[in-house]
């Protein structure tokens, strides 16, 4: 399509399937450019493309990506926040924003510093089969990193679901074995969010709760509340997903597996 801005993201700069989505949209002479988000310099998705913006994580040695994710997340809001500036985004929620960002490094080290509370949490699903991921709108995405993290590094079977669509399905799954983790940013959604977790709650669910510390969830029988500190919902995703990647982390050290190199993965997937 004409004035089309084509976006890939990757860690390695070397997955097949982007980069053939890539040359596919070259080959189509058709976008307005192509841009490439990636942590790699001098990868094949650099080269063969018309910009570049480097997310600059440094080397990543474990196979699931951790640092890789959030620094795309990062990347991909500068891109929104400059687009925005362009298309004439109030000069009050730039600078808003601008303040997430440059507030969020201190606020990952106090989450960071919630690690001997995450490591707790984490005895519950030692023993599980299966967990379910919630999240609503902008966090969606964000239990889906949880629930893959899980999975990839732990080999508990895991799935993300949007919260508004428990009753479409992942309700009929829930009961005392399956533990039901979910992020509560202090945003619109919340009151949604909230209902949605009574249900579970209803059934027998154990819920497992990252919550604004200005929200009021209390802790009670089948409920265990992590608060997290309060952040601009801007930059809540970026957050958020820190005390997930925790948890699938010490869920796996409980397990005994291999966090680094998990069973029949590779870090960069060469070959379609």
């Amino acid at each position: 399509p004409e004035n089309t801005l084509f976006v890939t993201l990757s860690q390695s700069g070397e997955t097949a399937d982007t980069l053939a989505a890539l040359r596919f949209a070259r080959e189509q002479h058709g976008y307005l450019a192509t841009l490439a988000i990636c942590n790699v310099p001098g990868s094949s998705l650099v080269r063969e493309s018309d910009l570049v913006l480097m997310t600059q994580a440094g080397p990543e040695i474990g196979v699931a990506s951790t640092k890789a994710f959030t620094t795309q997340l990062t990347a991909l809001l500068l891109l929104a926040l400059a687009l925005g500036r362009i298309k004439g985004l109030d000069s009050v929620t730039q600078a808003e924003v601008v303040a997430g960002l440059r507030g969020l490094p201190e606020l990952m080290r106090q989450v960071l510093e919630l690690d001997g509370a995450i490591e707790a949490l984490s005895t519950a699903f030692a023993e599980k089969q299966h967990a379910l991921f919630l999240g609503r709108g902008a966090h969606f995405p964000i239990a889906l990193e949880g629930a893959l993290k899980l999975k990839e590094i732990s080999y508990i079977h895991a799935e993300a679901y949007p919260a508004g669509e428990l009753k479409h399905g992942p309700l009929a799954l829930v009961d005392s074995e399956m533990p039901v983790i979910s992020v509560a940013p202090n945003d619109e959604l919340l009151d949604k969010l909230k209902s949605n977790l009574q249900e579970v709650r209803a059934r027998g669910g154990k819920l497992y709760v990252f919550a604004d510390e200005k929200i009021a969830f209390e802790a009670q029988e089948g409920l265990r509340v992590l608060q997290l500190p309060h952040v601009h919902e801007a930059v809540a995703p970026i957050l958020y997903t820190l005390p997930l990647q925790l948890l699938s982390y010490h869920v796996a050290v409980l397990k005994g597996t291999d966090v680094d190199q998990p069973r029949n993965l590779a870090k960069s997937v060469t070959v379609e």
